[in-house]
């Protein structure tokens, strides 16, 4: 479906622009723009990819021109350039707002100006009943991209929202394994906390089912199973043949007992597409009796949808999707 056409990725530099690499450098796609801020991380990419189909363009999606020459021409854009870390988020607020709201802003005004055909935007779980800076920032990306959506132009845009991507840069597999690797004890804020289990290539997945399914404004979820902290760190220090203990540390400034994918309001409203959640965009215009004279009397009885309510992993199916993982794989060799 991308035969013969551009794609740009911003942020293309993270674990998600990767993961898009392999994936797509298999197929007769044109051309793959990486844009990022990082020359660093661009030299090691170009390093292991060598191939002639990736062009690297140097800019921050926080200055609208140094997009420019990376977006004219491009067919589409998957847009994953973010302030991702909670901690560093709620030291520098505004730092989070500039990257993830009005980056995001300057990426949908280049996209409908150069017009390109569909923008992926990638969110996270934390936009759902934002506590932190992080996910207020996220939060208010997705109603930046939707109020761009209301509006006619030749260019569709989307959200995918995903909850902690396993493995990936940053997140607790990495940390314990280091740990168990270092004979230390694993490290616990919360064992009854959960999160959603979800894998990189997973990720890439949603991206490309809301790619073929989306209609402007839609936003999409992908349905997934959930394990508690202390299961997955249990499951670790038996997979690695460990001796090491787990201690509980208390839970850190910011930090949620569970991820939520949907709010009550958006479950209520969404579509069942089988292993995925649409959610269409809120129609209302600035007609004020929709919002305080009319209202949904299915919302008052209906639940969100978030770690603790979905199916969740017993130890063999976890210790299975965890072997599935390249990291864990590479670790145990």
């Amino acid at each position: 479906m991308f035969k013969g056409s551009t794609l740009l990725l911003t942020g293309g530099t993270g674990s998600f622009g990767t993961a898009v690499l392999k994936k797509f450098l298999k197929t007769e796609i044109k051309e793959i723009r990486i844009f990022s801020r990082d020359e660093k991380k661009q030299d090691d990419m170009r390093n292991e990819f060598q191939s002639d189909k990736i062009k690297y363009f140097i800019g921050d999606v926080r200055d609208a021109s140094s997009l420019d020459f990376a977006i004219a021409g491009a067919d589409y854009v998957f847009h994953a350039a973010a302030l991702k870390q909670v901690p560093s988020c709620e030291f520098y607020p505004l730092e989070a707002v500039k990257t993830n709201i009005l980056g995001t802003e300057n990426v949908l005004n280049k996209a409908i100006e150069y017009n390109v055909k569909k923008v992926i935007c990638l969110s996270t779980d934390k936009a759902v009943y934002p506590i932190n800076a992080m996910g207020i920032s996220k939060s208010m990306m997705e109603k930046v991209a939707i109020a761009k959506s209301m509006f006619k132009t030749n260019t569709i845009i989307n959200i995918t929202r995903y909850g902690n991507v396993m493995a990936s840069r940053g997140s607790v597999i990495p940390l314990f394994v280091s740990q168990i690797q270092s004979n230390k004890n694993l490290t616990i804020t919360d064992p009854n906390m959960t999160r959603f289990m979800m894998t990189l290539d997973d990720a890439v997945e949603l991206v490309l089912f809301a790619f073929i399914n989306g209609a402007t404004g839609d936003t999409f979820v992908q349905k997934a199973p959930s394990s508690t902290v202390l299961e997955l760190a249990n499951a670790l220090i038996k997979l690695y043949n460990s001796n090491s203990i787990v201690n509980i540390i208390g839970t850190r400034h910011g930090e949620k007992l569970y991820e939520t994918l949907l709010t009550r309001e958006e479950f209520v409203r969404s579509l069942d597409m089988g292993d995925y959640y649409k959610i269409p965009p809120d129609g209302r215009d600035l007609n004020y009796a929709k919002y305080f004279s009319l209202g949904n009397e299915k919302i008052a009885v209906g639940e969100d949808y978030n770690s603790h309510n979905t199916k969740r992993l017993n130890e063999s199916e976890l210790k299975d999707l965890l072997l599935k993982l390249d990291f864990v794989q590479n670790s145990l060799r």
